[in-house]
């Protein structure tokens, strides 16, 4: 008798409906294209590396920055894996009789390149003997791989970088990453070679590699207690980014940006459930004829509220699957023209389809519940 009801009063049932589709495919676009954003943001901090703690020193007059007997203090440091120092300037390079100047220049060792995926196009890393022998080597981002050696396999080939020959043993894949760290116009050579290169004693930038991540707080306080100790408890010295708490933040922050967009897109679901009552409650009206004949007939009250109860939730069902898949279908759309990788959570899912089954039945039972408490005789009186 519900289905029968909505299907005699189609257009007003399709508008009902129309609300309730409104207010789902906004929860479900809206999310979902809010956790596919954040995740592939996620993804990119991730790349970071969430099993390091990094060190950046700006040091103090007295002592510019850190030391080989500092980099080995912090290697010695419990459940710490590896230490890799960074060195950076930027010189001209050389290579076929084309120049480049302004060229960035990091100082690496073996360690990053140990602990770096999918980081080299050809040829290999910076190994242990290139540190401790000074080898004269470098890899070059894909730039510089274009720009000086096009149509040509750079691996082996001689690059001058700041008037001293090097020798290419690698290239590097291109970078897709944050501006920041970009390696694509960088050419990488052996820490221990970089500072006479950048003439520089002092590494002012270390990544320290945990076995454990899940003791990152034990070990970046150890990490602060050499620091003091190498800079005279001068703490404003150096600054210790923890990129497993960084990680753990940004996915607070996602949570709580994805509570805010399905919040705000309940409204409008909110909107669909009042047009709901609206509807249930003309149709009350409109059928007290019928409830009446119904309850004198011996209809209980209680069937009379399934009953109404029942189209309600017809209603908001109907409207939240339809909802539902055109809100699919939006957020699909949208993630493939941002480029985001398009992510649908079971959670996502069963909040629109429980929050439209549960509109049906709070919006639904105040009309339901006046209906099953009006006197037979009072309703057959307009007969």
């Amino acid at each position: 008798m519900s289905w029968m009801n909505l299907i005699h009063n189609k257009m007003r049932s399709a508008l009902t409906i129309l609300g309730i589709v409104i207010g789902v495919s906004s929860i479900i676009a809206l999310i979902t294209i809010g956790k596919s954003s954040m995740n592939d943001m996620t993804s990119e901090f991730a790349l970071f590396g969430a099993d390091k703690i990094t060190v950046q020193v700006t040091g103090t007059p007295l002592k510019q920055g850190l030391i080989d007997s500092d980099i080995k203090k912090l290697y010695n440091i419990e459940n710490v894996a590896g230490v890799s120092p960074t060195l950076n300037g930027s010189t001209t390079i050389v290579a076929s009789g084309v120049e480049k100047s302004n060229v960035m220049v990091q100082g690496k060792n073996d360690v990053y390149f140990t602990n770096s995926n999918n980081l080299i196009e050809a040829g290999r890393g910076i190994n242990i003997l290139d540190i401790e022998s000074e080898n004269l080597v470098c890899l070059i981002g894909s730039n510089i791989a274009r720009d000086l050696f096009f149509g040509e396999n750079p691996i082996g080939k001689k690059l001058t970088v700041g008037g001293v020959s090097y020798t290419v043993i690698g290239t590097l894949k291109e970078s897709s990453d944050f501006a920041s760290s970009s390696t694509n116009d960088s050419v990488i050579v052996p820490y221990t070679t970089s500072m006479s290169l950048l003439g520089t004693g002092y590494i002012s930038s270390v990544d320290v590699y945990m076995k454990d991540s899940t003791k990152s707080e034990q070990i970046t306080e150890d990490i602060v207690s050499v620091l003091n100790e190498a800079f005279n408890e001068k703490e404003e010295a150096f600054s210790v980014i923890n990129m497993e708490d960084m990680l753990s933040s940004i996915n607070r922050i996602t949570n709580m940006l994805s509570l805010m967009l399905g919040g705000i897109a309940s409204i409008s679901l909110f909107v669909g459930g009042i047009g709901i009552m609206n509807m249930m409650l003309v149709s009350v009206t409109e059928r007290t004829t019928e409830i009446g004949l119904r309850k004198a007939l011996g209809a209980e009250p209680k069937r009379i509220q399934q009953q109404f109860l029942i189209e309600a939730v017809f209603l908001s069902l109907i409207g939240g699957i339809i909802g539902f898949l055109f809100g699919v279908l939006v957020a699909f759309v949208v993630c493939t023209v941002i480029g985001a990788t398009f992510t649908l959570t079971t959670s996502t899912v069963l909040l629109a389809l429980v929050f439209s089954a549960a509109i049906g039945i709070i919006f639904g039972y105040a009309p339901a519940r006046k209906a099953s408490n009006l006197s037979p005789i009072d309703a057959l009186r307009s007969v």
